[in-house]
């Protein structure tokens, strides 16, 4: 492959863990180059996340090397070339260059090959078919660079046949376009997602789950998913995600207030369901998730016009993390109001704890059981309708009135 640029090495290739890895590779007499994400954020002056390596030499060399270097190696995918070498604390995916010869979706069956072209040629899209030596030199076998200045993710080589090698990348091409798309998409790219959108159905739930969770982590995840609406797409994905003008203005939110996109925080805001237990269990949510999702969609939503004390009450109840979903999710749907000092309740108000227990009601005579639970019940709320105000001494003699009219004899615990 030619050069296609050169650029000045940064920060994560000059670190000594990444060095370490590297030097161990070349120590096989065969060059190992940066591949993927890692070149195009780069390129981009995005943030790497991970770092990909890739070599001509056989994975069991690749093992070899690392571990004479001193480097722990983990064969996570070695009957497809990968090795996992560990530098520094951090992990670095090591994969020998491949063409697929036969593929099962996710899965493929691969040959080892030394042709970089090769290897380009079996990647999903252009922007992610780059190569980069530890000096800096970018190699571009499919046009990425170009395809990364426009802000056009374009399938390498035919796009229904990327597809049909694996249906999950139908899904990435629209996350890509989410993060890295400038204008309208790429014709063929975009036909070929319409075209073979009714094999979305044979995805697993928790790939699906996984690709719409990074999707709606984009600055404008609103843009990607009404184009996926209007031509047929997420209707195979996620049907009921069609509130996306509360979401739009969600997002908008968040620009304003600053806050980092919270991607479960923004699919309650596009859903249009009621039966959250059985939304969560289809897109394959983990019990926390399914939790909060549920928390956020319930009621009552906070609003600017009930007083300060109902306020507070609800926020006591449902936490401030719910309390503020609730708050954002309902000012997304109804813009005028002062939304603001609701938010700011949440963040200043530190929820009291209410000054009794059950323990106060036992050395009070009440013995263990649903009784005690049922007047610890009624006691808290009459703390909370008196505004969380009364103290121990007031709560305990609230208790003596309250048991004195239901014929109980309560003994002093002051």
């Amino acid at each position: 492959m030619r050069k296609a640029k050169k650029i000045k090495p940064t920060r994560w290739m000059a670190a000594p863990e990444t060095r370490a890895v590297i030097a161990a590779l070349a120590a096989g007499g065969e060059p190992a180059r940066f591949v993927g994400g890692c070149v195009r954020d780069t390129v981009a002056r995005r943030r790497v996340k991970d770092v990909d390596i890739t070599t001509p030499l056989r994975p069991e060399r690749v093992m070899e090397l690392l571990v004479a270097a001193g480097l722990k190696a983990i064969p996570t995918g070695i009957d497809h070339g990968t090795v996992t070498a560990i530098s520094g604390g951090k992990p670095f995916e090591v994969t020998t260059l491949r063409r697929d010869v036969e593929t099962f979706g996710r899965r493929a069956r691969v040959a080892f090959t030394d042709d970089w072209a090769a290897d380009a040629a079996r990647r999903d899209f252009t922007i992610n078919a780059l190569y980069a030596d530890p000096d800096g030199a970018i190699y571009d076998p499919t046009g990425g660079l170009a395809d990364l200045e426009r802000g056009r993710v374009r399938f390498v080589g035919d796009a229904h046949a990327r597809i049909e090698e694996d249906v999950l990348r139908l899904l990435r091409f629209f996350r890509f376009h989410a993060f890295y798309g400038k204008g309208a998409p790429d014709r063929a790219a975009l036909a070929a997602c319409r075209d073979m959108a009714p094999k979305l159905k044979t995805l697993s739930e928790e790939r699906v789950r996984a690709e719409l969770m990074r999707l709606l982590e984009a600055d404008d995840p609103v843009r990607v998913l009404t184009l996926m609406h209007r031509h047929g797409v997420l209707r195979h994905v996620v049907p009921t995600l069609t509130n996306l003008r509360r979401l739009a203005a969600l997002v908008k939110l968040e620009r304003e207030l600053k806050l980092a996109p919270d991607p479960l925080r923004r699919l309650a805001a596009g859903l249009a369901v009621r039966k959250v237990a059985s939304f969560a269990e289809r897109l394959r949510l983990s019990n926390a998730e399914r939790d909060r999702l549920g928390a956020m969609l319930a009621a009552p939503r906070p609003t600017p016009e009930i007083d300060v004390p109902a306020q507070r009450r609800l926020l006591y109840r449902i936490g401030a993390e719910v309390f503020r979903d609730r708050v954002l999710l309902a000012w997304a749907e109804r813009p005028r109001g002062d939304w603001r000092k609701l938010l700011d309740l949440a963040r200043r108000w530190k929820a009291p704890v209410l000054p009794v227990s059950g323990r106060d009601l036992r050395a009070l005579g009440l013995p263990q059981g649903p009784q005690l639970g049922a007047l610890l019940a009624r006691v808290e709320r009459w703390w909370m309708t008196k505004d969380f105000e009364p103290g121990r001494a007031e709560c305990l003699a609230y208790l003596e009135r309250v048991g004195a009219r239901h014929g109980m004899t309560l003994g002093a615990a002051r």
